[in-house]
């Protein structure tokens, strides 16, 4: 045995020590993780601290035998509060997601999926702008109903303690103005510019001095797969009875943060006003009073510029700006991401600035992005200014406030005058400019300031033919008279889109300029289903139709019963499951590019699916198409970008069921006959009951909207009172 041998007793002494250390090693160090992550939640306040405010408030709720709330209170900070209560009684936990990811606190509740919302409202400086403006830029009776409305929500909280999230209580007015400066931009699809530039390349063009003979390049499309809405609206005039009508049909998610929510607010200072919200907001945002009524739909303008920033080699916190290397302003977001229980990861992240707006360091460049309703605070003024208005003038005074940035406004009133809007906070843009290139973010002078003035927002008010209409389409297509707006009167640079959708086509097949357009005829243009031969899904089905499939015989067939396909996709329609299911198959495969490369995919991948789940290619189209809430599940027609839409967005179900996601939901026709006296028919595509799935109102309405029929809108105090079947006030005993 030679010096330094070791007896296998010795060995095994040795090895125990070294386990015992490393496991001493290793239990420290996840003691001192414990620790680090050890990051509880606080408490919230009791409740009589969370219901002290609610003395100030006085309403009554009035829930008809819908269960839709009705809500009079003397002031309309009164109906805000009361609309707070009677939201947070049928979806809660919706408004509670709201308000943590307006605060950018969403992953401490959801976990690492949420963190990039969490980084967003720091790259945004919400709450920066909020705590330094809301004091002053906010008008007293905007306050009013913002703190009333966060008012209604903690006497909720307080008396439902085990629904409210720990920490997030108590809920303040400025969490409701957060709400909207956070959601605003997203509508005109900001998302979808921040995807690509946090994506690992950006594939656009590069916008070049005009003044130079020079052309762009690294040429590459912008996606996008547009929903939609409808709005229509028809003067007395083209009638035929002397009506005024206003259709509200808003394509919303059914179920989520911006799915809407029916209400009726009251109160003497004048308001009385239905129509619909999202969890978070304590005004109608889209619906009408006794007098007026306006409809949405998403537009799409370019309201967002890309400038591509040099940064200083010798120092990257610095850029080139005029010449010269300038300090981009830093600050360090800390995001508490949840892990489990009362563990958190404190995730740090830095938040560059330079004078375009905020900086977004991809993996290819550096990118500053300046957009529409950048440091905005004023949204909830003028939603509320829209809610008490009583006439065309008001509505545009209203409208004239130019705090919204986006959505095009579909008008109608007792007085039979009828409008479009296409509203937007237009850049003041140099217009020598391709601002639908990104820029170089090296000149001060493309740094544009302020917006144009409401008078230069394209506006077509009382057409000739007394129809007005919008589908996501160009602004320059809203009527089916002479007197459409022309593009050559307005400045490229202003953004304005060219586009029609199919549900636009339509619309313009089915009016003449001339005829009339009664309920009935308005009704058959709303719920139309077919898809317009001159669609991009036409165009789809044509070349699919138009490929060689004699190698494949089983194709050759389905391609023979696509050809016979009359471009309708109602309930009973034998060829529309081919049809649709491979649209939606060939949306999902190419991102909504646009792209034929994936049709014949997404053709093959169609009949496959077909074929395994009912046995054949042609089942009844209601057979796929599905409007499922818990125990309902009925037959749905209509299809993506018909007039009536209806969209799955996702995977289809294992059963081989397509569940609608996206499409119609809360649906409104507004009358006016000839002596003003108003009328609506309503419909929402479940019911007021948002996620108790025992309550009785949770699909009630369903059935109604699957059959395309209506609830009639219950207006006058009397007749709610009769018809109610509870009625209490909250904070009152």
């Amino acid at each position: 045995m030679h010096q330094g041998a070791v007896t296998k007793q010795q060995s095994g002494g040795w090895g125990r020590t070294l386990t015992r250390l490393v496991g001493g090693v290793l239990l420290l160090g996840t003691v001192v993780a414990g620790v680090w992550l050890w990051n509880p939640l606080p408490a919230n306040p009791g409740a009589a601290a969370l219901s002290a405010a609610a003395s100030q408030y006085d309403v009554t709720i009035y829930r008809d035998n819908w269960n839709v709330p009705h809500i009079s209170g003397k002031l309309d900070a009164d109906a805000s509060f009361g609309l707070a209560y009677a939201h947070a009684e049928d979806d809660f936990e919706t408004i509670q997601t709201t308000v943590a990811a307006t605060r950018g606190v969403l992953a401490r509740y959801k976990g690492p999926d949420a963190a990039p919302t969490d980084y967003l409202v720091a790259m945004f400086d919400i709450w920066g702008t909020v705590d330094q403006r809301y004091a002053v830029d906010v008008p007293a009776d905007v306050k009013a109903i913002a703190e009333a409305y966060a008012a209604g929500l903690n006497i909720y909280a307080a008396e439902n303690p085990d629904a409210t999230w720990q920490g997030l209580a108590p809920f303040t007015g400025q969490d409701v103005i957060a709400g909207f400066m956070f959601k605003s931009p997203f509508f005109y699809g900001l998302d979808k510019t921040l995807l690509s530039l946090f994506g690992d390349a950006r594939n656009v063009e590069m916008a070049l001095d005009p003044s130079a003979n020079r052309q762009a390049w690294n040429v590459g499309p912008k996606t996008a797969t547009e929903l939609g809405s409808n709005g229509m609206a028809v003067s007395a005039a083209r009638s035929g009875d002397d009506t005024t009508r206003l259709f509200i049909n808003s394509h919303q998610p059914l179920d989520g943060p911006v799915a809407w929510y029916e209400a009726h607010l009251m109160s003497d200072e004048g308001l009385d006003i239905t129509g619909g919200i999202f969890p978070g907001t304590p005004v109608i945002l889209h619906g009408f009073n006794r007098n007026i009524g306006w409809a949405n739909t998403v537009n799409s303008i370019d309201l967002a510029d890309v400038y591509v920033l040099a940064r200083n080699p010798e120092n990257p916190m610095q850029y080139k700006l005029d010449g010269e290397w300038v300090d981009f302003e830093q600050s360090t977001v800390t995001i508490e991401v949840r892990l489990f229980g009362p563990f958190a990861f404190m995730a740090e992240r830095s938040v560059l600035r330079s004078k375009h707006g905020p900086v977004i360091e991809a993996a290819d460049k550096t990118y500053a992005l300046r957009y529409a309703n950048m440091g905005e605070i004023r949204q909830l003024e003028q939603y509320y200014r829209l809610n008490q208005a009583q006439n065309l003038d008001e509505f545009l005074d209203a409208m004239a406030l130019g705090a919204l940035p986006s959505i095009n406004y579909i008008y109608a009133d007792k007085d039979s005058n009828i409008g479009f809007i296409h509203n937007a906070q237009y850049p003041n843009r140099d217009d020598a400019w391709d601002w639908s290139k990104d820029l170089p973010g090296d000149r001060s002078d493309l740094i544009w300031q302020g917006y144009r003035p409401f008078s230069e927002v394209p506006k077509l008010i009382n057409p000739a033919s007394g129809f007005i209409y919008n589908s996501n389409n160009t602004p320059f297509v809203a009527t089916d008279g002479a007197d459409n707006l022309r593009a050559q009167d307005f400045p490229q640079s202003m953004g304005l889109a060219t586009n029609h959708t199919n549900r636009s086509l339509r619309v313009a097949e089915l009016t003449d300029g001339t005829s009339v357009i009664g309920r009935d005829e308005l009704l058959a243009i709303k719920f139309d289903v077919s898809y317009s031969k001159n669609s991009k899904y036409a165009g789809v089905i044509n070349r699919l139709t138009a490929l060689d499939w004699t190698a494949e015989p089983e194709m050759a067939t389905a391609a023979d019963h696509l050809r016979a396909w009359n471009l309708s996709a109602d309930a009973a329609n034998l060829h529309a499951a081919l049809g649709v299911v491979t649209m939606r198959k060939n949306n999902r495969l190419n991102g909504g590019d646009g792209s034929e490369t994936h049709e014949a995919d997404a053709f093959r991948w169609t009949v496959a699916y077909l074929k395994k789940h009912y046995g054949k290619i042609d089942p009844p189209w209601g057979d796929v198409s599905r409007l499922v809430r818990g125990t309902v599940d009925l037959p749905l027609d209509g299809g993506p970008d018909t007039l009536r839409a209806v969209y799955s967005i996702g995977e289809f179900r294992e059963d081989g069921i397509a569940p609608i996601t996206h499409g119609d939901t809360w649906i409104a026709l507004v009358e006016w006959d000839s002596s003003g006296n108003q009328s609506a028919d309503l419909v929402h595509q479940y019911g007021s009951a948002t996620l108790d799935a025992l309550s009785p109102h949770y699909a009630d309405q369903a059935p109604l909207f699957a059959a395309k029929k209506w609830r009639k809108a219950l207006l006058d105090i009397e007749d709610i009172k009769a018809q109610a079947k509870r009625t209490y006030r909250p904070g009152k005993k």
